[in-house]
């Protein structure tokens, strides 16, 4: 099937011809174009730069229009800016002159060096040779983040609208390094609700379930339960589910050249199978279960 494609210099939304399903997809981190301008504020070597992306995820969630659903992806890079964060979770000692009074400054994500405009890339490695201008990091926010929500928000709206319910998938990988605390298992995807918070428990169930049928081991909420957008956009009671999907990157990466190994395609498919099963249960029991707005 065809894709109409509404693309800015940001981020872009691939849709369907027709909406089939109540879904709506999110690729955040899968950005890779790197501006001349920001490498040269880096310290990082054009490989090291680029570990904080989520690999190749837009590609292997790029059945969805086929199914029925947009997806929305970005194009800049997490490690330039991170949308799954609060708007404006920033360290004040990365930059020249005042952060604004609303600037959450103390949540661990900025501890972490990981805040709206993160200090480390993966493996704790410095992004910036030096402090850089305050307003530099306000004008990402206004000019990237702030289009970036709103555009998701009239996805899920319209979604919402049209169905009485919208399901948001938000599509990210992990390293494939990950253990589980206690069983030392290496899951190949973990399902995140926020503990139950953000999507009602059969879709969670169901989505497990469907991993672990075509094969593969499945995590729920460790060590990922989802970050700000699966936390800020499910509200279960007002039929607005959010799932974040994290893939090991293991499976289709190899992590060290980040170049696709040779299962990748087979991977993709199996992503088809499994989102087509999801979209299937949610189309039969949407009506009489918790899916559906109390």
């Amino acid at each position: 099937m065809a894709q109409n494609v509404s693309e800015t210099e940001h981020f872009e939304v691939r849709e369907p011809e027709l909406q089939r399903i109540p879904f709506v997809f999110n690729s955040p981190h899968s950005g890779r174009t790197y501006t001349q301008s920001f490498l040269d504020q880096s310290r990082l070597d054009g490989l090291s730069i680029r570990r904080s992306e989520d690999h190749f995820v837009d590609e292997l969630f790029h059945c969805v229009t086929n199914l029925g659903a947009p997806l929305l992806l970005a194009h800049f890079p997490r490690a330039f800016l991170d949308v799954n964060r609060e708007p404006y979770e920033l360290d004040p000692r990365m930059f020249e002159g005042q952060l604004p009074p609303h600037a959450n400054i103390s949540s661990m994500r900025v501890a972490g060096g990981l805040g709206t405009v993160p200090r480390l890339v993966a493996e704790n490695m410095e992004i910036y040779r030096s402090r850089f201008p305050v307003a530099e990091a306000l004008e990402r926010i206004e000019t990237i983040y702030k289009p970036y929500h709103a555009c998701l928000r009239r996805l899920i709206a319209r979604t919402h609208v049209q169905f009485g319910l919208a399901v948001l998938i938000d599509c990210h990988s992990m390293p494939g390094n990950i253990r589980l605390a206690g069983t030392g298992q290496r899951p190949d995807f973990i399902i995140g609700d926020r503990y139950g918070t953000s999507a009602a428990a059969d879709l969670s169930r169901t989505a497990v379930s469907l991993l672990e049928d075509l094969g593969f081991s499945v995590a729920r909420n460790k060590p990922y339960a989802g970050g700000f957008i699966t936390e800020h956009y499910g509200r279960p009671a007002r039929g607005l589910h959010a799932l974040q999907i994290e893939i090991n990157r293991g499976l289709y990466v190899d992590e060290t050249t980040l170049q696709k190994k040779n299962g990748f395609r087979t991977l993709a498919d199996a992503i088809g199978i499994f989102l087509a099963g999801l979209a299937a249960h949610v189309e039969k029991y949407a009506e009489n279960s918790s899916l559906a707005a109390e």
